[in-house]
């Protein structure tokens, strides 16, 4: 190869499809290259000649549902189905349009090393993950999801790489040793020749929506990002997205995922925001866990009281300035906005149920009440909500950490940093642990379950349940009885968290109100002032016309 402008090198070499490449660097061994969209064998091998623009697509005119309707599904291809691949998955996709989702959001793709792995250690983030059966079973298992109305939102990696089969420091100056991550070197994204990294990352991003038709990326851990240039880097990728969706002709959606309680990253550039669509609030999953599980440690010492939920509720953050226990300062700021959709909300999902040490979903830490409960205030909120996969039926089976490091060391140092207790990441087991039982959905239990998520999600998509506006919406809680209500315009979610029956006042007098939907069979089809419920459960009341 030869020296060009810019610190690049080039050579002209005629490939097709199919050829097998890889780049000697200074006459080292072979690495595959960083811009890789396959690797048939594995991070550490040789790179394949891939041509995305010969799939026959079917998704002429696509356009993905708005987003203020989203109800998102989130998945783990490897574990999603017994198969563990993209087909796999695409067997399911009839499951997840009758239970009423709009969005399905994919755990990384982008190659790692070893086969099973959670995906948030990809070193090829161009690639397709083989064992998930590579980059042309993506567009396959996409076009499927567009055929049944379904749309598509990968979560994508930027904050770093993984560590084994990481070449890209050899490739040109895309870490640096100013900046520290909780998983390794950091981004290169503000220093010397950072322009090109950016534009690696950027053209990264560009590729998924492009070539593989996916309508919006979740951005990872966005405040592990360390970046001081005036125009950050999620600026510049927001922007570059926002003319991307003119040349597709379809929206395109930005999501990110931070605990920074900052709502400058969900507002439109014009507005001096960030210009990214929406982000995970981890206050309300803490607020709501904390409230009904009882638990108090970690993150959750800054929450528990159904006062507090309340305020996420009503407000969006809790922790809007106010003073954090665990990071003993003040974090956060308040929502700038009123649009509740801006806030992505949920019970549960891969981190909070796969960074405990067992891996314990919802449904092994509440009972079946607490359990409806938990998917009334989540689906019928003004935010968008998000269903881990499993959840809708209260799965039996854990989501566990697991890897499938080849390196000793590596293993090792994966094994101590889990909590003592927790199954071994690298066991085979482990994954096949986490694998979902699809068999339960034919068990009564499971099966009612299942049939309370459909009803919920129906009642939000066919009502004004499904608009965002915080404004003027309340809730209302008592502690000491463990009562809440969340009013949502003639709406009234009205839940008892006691052990025992009690009436739950509606916050309205005169007003009479008709039971639409509820947990546990009431006694009355309408109530007054209060209604009265059985012990851990929730009706959803709408004025009386």
């Amino acid at each position: 190869m030869k020296s060009a402008a810019g610190g690049w090198w080039q050579a002209e070499i005629e490939l097709q499809p199919g050829d097998d490449y890889a780049f000697a660097l200074d006459g080292g061994a072979p690495r595959p290259d960083p811009r890789s969209q396959w690797q048939p064998r594995g991070v550490h091998e040789a790179s394949r000649v891939f041509d995305p623009a010969a799939f026959a697509w079917g998704d002429a005119g696509w356009r993905p549902p708005v987003w203020s309707s989203a109800v998102i599904y989130e998945l783990h291809l490897g574990t999603f189905s017994p198969e563990g691949t993209f087909d796999g998955a695409r067997a399911q996709l009839e499951h997840l349009k009758e239970l009423g989702i709009t969005h399905i959001e994919i755990m990384p793709i982008a190659a790692f090393p070893g086969a099973r792995g959670w995906g948030y250690d990809g070193v090829s983030l161009f690639a397709v993950h083989e064992a998930y059966g590579g980059p042309e079973a993506c567009q396959r298992f996409v076009d499927a999801c567009h055929a049944r109305g379904l749309a598509v939102i990968l979560d994508v990696v930027y904050n770093h790489l993984g560590p084994s089969g990481n070449y890209l420091a050899g490739f040109g100056p895309y870490f640096t040793d100013r900046y520290h991550t909780p998983w390794g070197a950091a981004i290169n994204l503000d220093g010397a020749d950072s322009h090109e990294v950016r534009a690696f990352f950027i053209a990264n991003a560009v590729q998924w929506l492009r070539d593989f038709h996916i309508d919006g990326l979740r951005l990872d851990a966005v405040h592990a990002i360390q970046d001081t240039a005036a125009l950050t880097f999620l600026e510049e990728l927001a922007a570059t997205v926002r003319g991307l969706e003119a040349m597709c002709g379809r929206p395109l959606t930005l999501v990110a995922e931070s605990d920074a309680n900052d709502p400058r990253l969900s507002l439109p550039a014009a507005a001096g925001g960030v210009g990214l669509d929406a982000q995970w609030n981890e206050d309300f999953h803490h607020a709501l866990h904390a409230a009904l599980t009882g638990e108090r440690a970690g993150y959750y010492q800054d929450f528990g009281s159904l006062p507090i939920l309340a305020t996420v509720l009503e407000r969006g953050f809790y922790l809007d300035g106010r003073y954090s226990k665990l990071r003993r300062r003040r974090h956060g700021r308040p929502m700038l906005s009123s649009d509740g959709a801006r806030l992505v909300v949920y019970t549960q999902n891969h981190d909070q149920t796969g960074n405990r040490a067992l891996g314990e979903r919802t449904s092994q830490l509440l009972s079946p009440g607490l359990l409806r409960i938990a998917a009334a205030l989540t689906l019928l909120s003004p935010f968008v909500p998000l269903i881990f996969q499993g959840e809708e039926w209260g799965a039996s089976t854990p989501f566990l950490y697991f890897t499938d490091h080849a390196e000793p060391e590596l293993a090792a140092a994966v094994r101590q940093g889990r909590p003592p207790e927790s199954p071994d990441p690298q066991a085979a087991n482990t994954f096949a642990r986490s694998r979902l039982r699809w068999e339960e959905l034919a068990i009564a239990d499971h099966a009612g379950l299942w049939e309370w998520y459909r009803a919920l999600i129906r009642l939000r998509r066919t009502s004004t349940l499904t608009t965002h506006e915080m404004h003027g919406e309340r809730a209302r809680a008592n502690e000491r009885q463990r009562w809440l209500t969340m009013a949502r315009g003639p709406w009234r979610i009205a839940c008892n968290l006691a052990p025992h029956a009690q009436p739950v006042p509606l916050g309205t007098a005169g007003t009479r109100w008709q039971v639409v939907l509820a947990s546990t069979p009431l006694a009355a089809a309408s109530a007054g002032e209060a209604v009265p419920l059985p012990p851990e459960s929730v009706a959803i009341l709408r004025a009386a016309e």
